[in-house]
């Protein structure tokens, strides 16, 4: 198979085919050249295998899919059941500790990358022609954490003054996925009423790249430098007009007390004013909607929805890599094996000739996971399938039996 084109850096950790689709589609077609689609009473003997490999890696996520539910309970701002007893502020902090962790684990089997301050505040520099720039201060969380999927580019149409309003496509910089949990702390930017107790998850779309900060708490937003100049100017236009006004008026009225000289002045000092602050308010509402109307499409889950939601998904991906792996194992790596390395290699290759999108594999946990269910066998660096109907076999003495626990690790699916 040719050699990979794409550099890995630039490869998502993400399949982004669905299962049944997937199954589909590497059955149907061969994964090199040189071998033919397996036969029919193979094909149904891997869609078997399939089915019996999912229940098992469901099973396994189970057990971390309830820790991550014990974990958010507490802070679920959503929640309509009530606790038995209280929770002690050490037990409250245990279970903050959990929270984030499990969820960070879970997104990074969903094919998700943790950002970190650094990356995100390099990242919102600026805005784009859709987004409003804001001022985001850390200072309102107690914890955050961001992550994002499906790093790319997407086009977008807009209408510039200087086309004489004629639709223009422009290329922006996208996340594909973008999730955020956090948990915010006293701040006056937050105001007296914030919520500082619950955590929040949000997951949202095709968001660009510079927008990003908008879809966080505690941020103010950022006047545009024509509004910013629009508004200064008039500031001083007022003041420069005042002061000429002023400079006419006469120095015998002002000695004889006389108030009326200095109506006309005082009036346009209160009339600009009045004007300046009107024209910022109009300014800020006008962008404040622009806030909500860009985000109202592309914000997909909250809280407890963004949990269930990106679990399934992490399970799907972590099922994906599993078949993968197998499925290429058992046709074509004939009796010699292969290396994760080699694996890698040919997975990643194949899907971007028949996909055309650069995807990272993750061949050594797959094959790891696949020995444990006793379906790949390990000699020297090297991985072999075992054959399939063996390998139903196998699964099925394991399923009337039981999956086997692999420890208690909260990160860590236990029968994974």
């Amino acid at each position: 198979m040719d050699t990979l084109s794409v550099p890995a850096h630039a490869r998502e950790p993400y399949i982004p085919v669905r299962v049944t689709d997937l199954i589909d589609l590497i059955l149907a077609e061969a994964g090199t050249p040189e071998f033919p689609p397996p036969p029919a009473d193979d094909q149904a003997a891997f869609r078997q295998l399939a089915s019996a490999v999912a229940a098992r890696v469901h099973a396994g996520f189970r057990s971390t899919l309830q820790t991550l539910k014990d974990a958010y309970a507490p802070f679920d701002p959503d929640a309509d059941t009530c606790g038995v007893r209280p929770i002690t502020e050490g037990e409250q902090k245990g279970r903050l500790d959990d929270l984030f962790a499990v969820f960070s684990d879970v997104l990074t089997r969903a094919g998700f990358h943790r950002m970190t301050r650094a990356e995100v505040e390099q990242t919102m520099r600026g805005s784009s022609d859709w987004g409003v720039e804001m001022d985001l201060c850390w200072d309102v969380f107690e914890r955050v954490d961001v992550f994002y999927r499906g790093k790319g580019v997407g086009l977008r149409t807009r209408r510039p003054w200087w086309r004489l309003f004629r639709t223009q496509e422009v290329i922006v910089p996208t996340f594909s996925r973008v999730v955020f949990i956090l948990k915010q702390q006293p701040h006056r930017r937050l105001g007296p009423a914030a919520d500082t107790d619950s955590v929040f998850l949000k997951l949202f779309k095709d968001i660009p790249q510079m927008d990003i900060e908008m879809l966080l708490p505690g941020t103010r937003l950022k006047m545009p430098r024509l509004e910013r100049g629009k508004l200064g100017g008039s500031v001083l236009g007022s003041i420069g007009y005042v002061a000429y006004r002023l400079s006419e008026v006469q120095v015998a009225g002002l000695l004889t007390g006389s108030l009326l000289a200095l109506y006309t002045p005082l009036a346009l000092i209160f009339g600009y004013g009045y004007k300046t602050i009107a024209s910022y308010q109009v300014a800020r509402q006008t962008y404040l909607f622009q806030l909500a109307q860009s985000l109202y499409y592309q914000n997909l889950d909250t809280n407890a929805g963004v949990m269930y939601r990106l679990f399934d998904d992490a399970e799907e991906q972590v099922l994906r890599q599993a078949l993968l792996a197998y499925y290429f194992l058992w046709r074509f790596a004939g009796p010699a094996g292969w290396t994760p390395g080699e694996l890698d290699a040919r997975i990643e290759a194949d899907l971007e000739r028949r996909l055309g999108a650069a995807v990272e594999v993750d061949a050594a946990a797959a094959t790891a996971r696949l020995e444990r269910y006793g379906l790949v066998r390990k000699v020297g660096g090297r991985r072999l399938a075992v054959p399939v109907r063996q390998a139903i076999a196998v699964l099925e003495s394991q399923a009337a039996v039981g999956p086997r626990p692999t420890g208690p690790r909260p990160a860590e699916p236990a029968a994974v």
